[in-house]
């Protein structure tokens, strides 16, 4: 049996306390990055190839390239909104994380808001925190409010308006938590939220109720949350695999990073590890090669890719999928489906095209989860179905994932077919989850909204 862990010759990676901060002002969030871009000492890296033969491989390996590449249009963003920010810094990913763009004023100089866009303030603050990347802003367009990638980060009038069978926490993670971050729904598989910090915050996260909620948190209480969450899995040998997720675990610097995934690899019982990550799309420049490096260590990792349209595969995440997949690790895609924005066959079929050209296996595409406020985001899953329909068959079965509803109350992961028959009550769909039990999804609520 594989374990996930690896070369015992490795020294353990040092530990540093540092912030996993989500400050509330612009520019005052201390990301919880490493000093140095640079693997832990005793990593039995082979020393490098002479500069002379590395440089004729860096034109034609993107991967490999010491600099990073910026597509035209962030150039053009950073040389009208940051004129004095150099291109290194641009693409220092510390510097992206600490000037994140969190405050309608800052919103208002780069985006002509709309009064919908600008009413979602005026109501005081949004309840989930808005923060965006500035090369993530960069790909939004500025004066058209459909756009997609806008439309899933800067918040609208109707996140406000809650529908029937919307809950806090939809999934009912708080009932499965078994230590503080550690979700233990399935038998063999646990979730560990490493966490609540992400890049930026999606307006339709199924984790609302608690990313970026609490303000300047200490990164050193996380630590202590690890060891419990460590202790509880190790203490149960029918775990096998471990879902690392948050926030944005990639948001950790190299160092907090390696001792979780040190931790966890060195338990006899764990076969796998996941990331669960929308890094590589709204901070490309985080995957280093050193990152890289660090995460090639680990046999056993799988990376998933929260990825949402075609506009996120730019030439910068392209270096950021090619590092990691040239570090052999095992990449999917994992996509939620939301109205007027990826919901059809043509837009996901070229998002999927795509990721399988860098190398990512699409994976999961779930039915957006019933958050309070969302019902602008939810398409009726018969539209799923009919986006389904239109991919299987028209295009290659590695583009085509699989449908999956994630039943409210625990129900955990329900594949969803075109052409199965679905029960009806009132609004809801009836769907039976793996254990036999009938859950409900509130079907009825999805692209509506009624006001509370």
């Amino acid at each position: 049996m594989r374990k996930a862990r690896i070369s015992r010759s490795a020294q353990p990676v040092t530990q540093r306390v540092s912030l996993d901060a989500v400050g509330g002002h612009e520019s005052d969030d201390e990301p919880s990055g490493d000093r140095e871009d640079k693997p832990p000492e005793g990593a039995g890296i082979a020393p490098a190839l002479s500069p002379e033969p590395l440089s004729k491989f860096c034109h034609s390996l993107p991967g490999l390239s010491p600099t990073f590449p910026e597509n035209e249009r962030s150039q053009q963003f950073r040389a009208q909104h940051y004129p004095s920010v150099t291109s290194a810094e641009w693409s220092d990913w510390r510097w992206q994380l600490r000037h994140r763009i969190r405050r309608v004023s800052a919103l208002q100089k780069m985006f002509h808001l709309t009064p919908d866009e600008q009413l979602a303030f005026r109501r005081g603050e949004p309840k989930l925190p808005v923060a965006l990347t500035p090369y993530y802003a960069s790909l939004m367009d500025p004066d058209n409010a459909s756009d997609a990638l806008r439309r899933t980060h800067i918040p609208v009038g109707d996140e406000r308006i809650v529908g029937p069978g919307e809950l806090v926490d939809p999934l009912g993670e708080e009932e499965t938590t078994v230590v503080p971050g550690l979700v233990h729904r399935y038998p063999d598989r646990v979730l560990l939220m490493a966490t609540r910090q992400c890049a930026t915050y999606c307006r339709y996260c199924t984790r609302s109720r608690m990313v970026g909620t609490q303000l300047h948190e200490k990164f050193q209480g996380f630590r202590q949350q690890w060891r419990h969450a460590v202790d509880h899995i190790a203490s149960d040998d029918r775990i096998r695999d471990v879902v690392i997720s948050g926030g944005d675990p990639l948001t950790l610097g190299d160092e907090e990073l390696g001792v979780l995934l040190q931790r966890l690899a060195d338990i006899p019982h764990v076969e796998i590890l996941r990331i669960g990550t929308k890094v590589p799309m709204v901070l490309p420049m985080r995957i280093t090669p050193a990152l890289a490096n660090l995460l090639s260590r680990f046999k056993s990792l799988w990376i998933n890719i929260h990825c949402t349209h075609p506009d996120e595969l730019t030439p910068e995440a392209s270096v950021a999928l090619g590092r990691l997949a040239d570090a052999g690790l095992p990449l999917g895609a994992q996509t939620v489906l939301l109205a007027g924005i990826n919901d059809d066959a043509h837009t996901l079929k070229r998002l999927y095209h795509g990721l399988l050209r860098h190398r990512v296996r699409p994976y999961y595409l779930y039915q957006c989860d019933p958050i309070p406020g969302s019902g602008h985001f939810r398409t009726p899953v018969a539209k799923g179905l009919e986006v389904m329909s239109q991919l299987r068959g028209f295009t290659s079965g590695l583009a085509v994932p699989t449908y999956v509803i994630d039943a409210p109350d625990n129900g955990g992961k329900i594949p969803i077919l075109p052409g199965m028959p679905l029960q009806r009550q009132d609004d809801d769909i009836l769907l039976t989850n793996y254990q036999g039990r009938t859950c409900r999804y509130p079907d009825g609520s999805a692209g509506e909204s009624l006001p509370a």
